[in-house]
């Protein structure tokens, strides 16, 4: 769901300067990249550190088939969109297809992945810190991270989209340098220092930990992907509705092109067995190298960026809320907002989800990231099941519409996509720091459950 808003003031940027130039609707490769810039994330850059510790080198075959699951969901989505424009996205389908319970779970579990992706940022950020300040507590680095994101919110800035953009490139350019980089050591142009931490080149063998190990990465793999759901609905805005698979093809072919170049160097470059979530697999890599300052600038690079998403994921969940309490779903005061635009209420009630995480951080600061991560994969792509659910659901009534975007291969891509998203979410129960996370995220969704019984049709709320 990362930065649902933002890629909105993106569309409507883009699509305002096309408007400007006498030209209506985006481009299909327009698209495609403000996609990569929506789902490239702290997720990639730290999580993957958790990924490769439970499956070696194997982890590129799950990036293989997280990418093949993810186009099946932004298919989905897609066709839903252009045959059926909704302001409510998913979230609307999911109420269509299975009643407004299934929307209002949609719509809350949306919500708190968002306070989680959130609070993961978080603790990236204050990781990365610790690469310069090992000895300062990872809290301490949270609530300054956290002050300093809600104090921007407070201010009321209106171009998050385009400054998102921006930073966008900074990390698609960051990882492309990376390879770049990489690509030279393979071809011996430049060579890691006598010590440090690399202790072998070249991977050896694949899967260190069997299958057990890559099925109990997938989650956080998958939570790699987690802003498709919103490049699906930007589908709608394409000038040529015909240049929808264009543009889901090109996003996933970047993407999974520069997700597995850049893992396969940094299994290349450094041992597997050294690498963890305490600080970013790329800097890791790096600091085997005997250049300068060359792990520090690539740390405050991803860091910039990293801060970008954690400032715009925090006002992509204040307006998620917002959109709640419009369509009925949470209580209609946390729709308010003052004179610059800033729904008070709403991003208080944020702070708070993002407080309790801090706490919890103070309290375990060993293992909350990897269960924050946990939580927000789980609930991030059983939203992704609810999506193609809905497909099934509804794509027979969009047949008629010969003209419009279909997806290839329905029923089976849908049935396909959902088998794929349960088969990660059960490799969570095979490690015991991920099954925690499990269960935290599907304790939230009973609560969530439990608090529609109270609020029934939303005439309650």
């Amino acid at each position: 769901m990362k930065n649902h808003h933002l890629t909105k003031q993106a569309i409507e940027h883009k699509k305002a300067k096309q408007h400007a130039k006498g030209k209506d609707g985006l481009m299909w490769w327009q698209v495609s990249l403000i996609g990569i810039g929506s789902i490239i994330g702290a997720g990639f850059f730290l999580g993957t550190g958790l990924s490769i510790q439970l499956a070696g080198p194997s982890v590129l075959i799950g990036y293989l088939i997280a990418g093949v699951t993810t186009y099946f969901v932004f298919s989905a989505l897609a066709e839903m969109s252009v045959n059926d424009p909704e302001s409510g996205s998913f979230r609307a389908y999911a109420k269509k297809a299975f009643g407004h319970s299934m929307g209002f779970v949609s719509g809350w579990m949306y919500w708190l992945s968002g306070i989680l992706i959130m609070s993961s940022e978080i603790v990236a950020l204050s990781t990365f810190s610790q690469f310069w300040f090992p000895n300062v507590p990872l809290w301490i680095f949270s609530v300054v991270f956290a002050a300093l994101g809600f104090g921007i919110n407070l201010f009321g800035v209106k171009n998050f989209g385009k400054i998102e953009s921006l930073f966008a490139v900074i990390k698609l350019s960051t990882l492309v340098a990376f390879i770049v980089f990489g690509a030279l050591f393979l071809f011996g142009i430049v060579s890691p220092a006598e010590s440090g931490v690399m202790t072998q080149t070249g991977i050896s063998e694949f899967f260190p930990n069997g299958f057990r190990g890559l099925w109990s990465a997938m989650i956080f793999i998958f939570f790699s992907f987690g802003g498709i759901a919103v490049v699906g609905v930007a589908s709608a805005e394409l000038k040529n509705k015909k240049d929808i698979p264009k543009a889901g093809t090109l996003l996933l072919l970047i993407l999974v092109s520069v997700y597995v170049a850049g893992l396969f160097f940094v299994l290349y470059m450094v041992d597997w067995s050294v690498i963890n979530e305490s600080e970013s697999p790329f800097v890791t890599s790096l600091s085997a190298f005997a250049i300068p300052y060359l792990d520090s600038v690539f740390n405050a690079v991803i860091m910039s960026a990293a801060f970008s998403t954690m400032v715009g994921a925090l006002f992509s969940i204040t307006h998620i809320m917002v959109s709640l309490a419009e369509d009925g779903d949470a209580p209609h005061k946390l729709k308010r907002k003052n004179e610059r635009g800033v729904a008070l209420r709403s991003l208080f009630l944020t702070a708070i989800g993002v407080g309790v995480s801090i706490l919890f951080l103070f309290l375990l600061p060993d293992t909350m990231y990897e269960y924050v991560t946990t939580s927000a994969g789980v609930m991030l792509i059983l939203n992704w099941a609810i999506i193609l659910a809905s497909h099934l659901k509804l794509q027979k009534t969009y047949k008629g519409n010969a003209d419009s975007f279909h997806t290839f291969g329905y029923p089976f891509t849908s049935y396909l996509g959902i088998f794929l998203i349960g088969v990660a979410i059960t490799g969570a129960l095979l490690h015991e720091m991920e099954r925690i996370g499990l269960f935290i995220s599907l304790g939230m969704i009973v609560v969530i459950f439990v608090c529609y019984r109270f609020v029934g049709d939303g005439s309650r709320v």
